[in-house]
């Protein structure tokens, strides 16, 4: 499966968070999250989305039966009487009570609690204290107008593009591509292909190696047109930009 598609990435990110997406699709979405910005990005929108879900769950306390018949499924009979008050948390005998209390608690966990669900640097993201190692560039055009967006975790093997500023790019003739210009002592300083650019929006691309491996020693990034009299050479430039790192 592609996971280049905006759309699906939002569609999974909402099933990760929801708890729905299970099975070889949850494994291979975890394996997303590792490596993409993007995806923690969506997938954190999500949980700051769905949590205020707990103000809108009116807490139910469970039947007495319930709490006995989870405690003589999960506790010795010499501490039947000793129910943790976290027991309930099991997926044995459950009313209808004890699922909305279920899902009332679990969000209010994340409220109260987010360590538990974001990882360090998703936290900081939304904090706005640091951004994850990341190589950044901002395009931008021949009237030094921002126009493109590019982002690629220090590790990761997929990059993200993003159109920004006014319009969007589809008055360009030919496809557009992006670039990374090598210093002179880096493979001569020869231009190697990263992505193809939407018009409009934005993309993922998958890499041929690790940023790091790619953009250590790039300072520059670029964006041209498709040159069809040289296939792998770069055409007529639209957009430059710097090659930075975030960290």
């Amino acid at each position: 499966m592609r996971y280049s598609s905006p759309e699906l990435i939002e569609r999974l990110a909402c099933e990760y968070v929801l708890g729905t997406l299970q099975g070889g699709a949850r494994r291979r979405f975890v394996r997303l999250l590792a490596d993409r910005a993007d995806v923690r990005m969506a997938v954190s929108a999500w949980e700051i989305r769905l949590a205020p879900l707990a103000n809108s769950i009116a807490t139910v306390e469970p039947k007495a039966q319930v709490w006995q018949a989870i405690a003589a499924q999960t506790q010795p009979k010499s501490r039947v009487n000793q129910v943790s008050a976290w027991s309930w948390l099991r997926p044995a005998s459950w009313g209808l009570g004890g699922i909305a209390a279920g899902v009332a608690l679990s969000a209010a966990v994340l409220v109260t609690a987010p360590t538990l669900f974001f990882t360090a640097d998703q936290l900081a993201m939304r904090s706005g204290e640091k951004l994850p190692q990341s190589y950044v560039g901002v395009l931008t055009d021949a009237q030094g107008n921002g126009r493109l967006l590019v982002s690629s975790l220090r590790h990761g093997k997929t990059v993200t593009l993003k159109v920004i500023g006014q319009g969007d790019l589809g008055k360009q003739a030919a496809p557009l591509q992006l670039w990374a210009l090598p210093p002179a002592d880096v493979n001569g300083g020869k231009p190697f292909l990263l992505a193809q650019v939407p018009v409009k929006g934005s993309s993922s691309a998958m890499l041929p190696d690790t940023s790091e491996k790619l953009l250590s020693k790039v300072s520059k990034l670029s964006v041209t047109q498709i040159n069809t009299a040289q296939p792998g050479t770069p055409g007529e430039v639209i957009l430059t930009g710097n090659c930075a790192k975030l960290w």
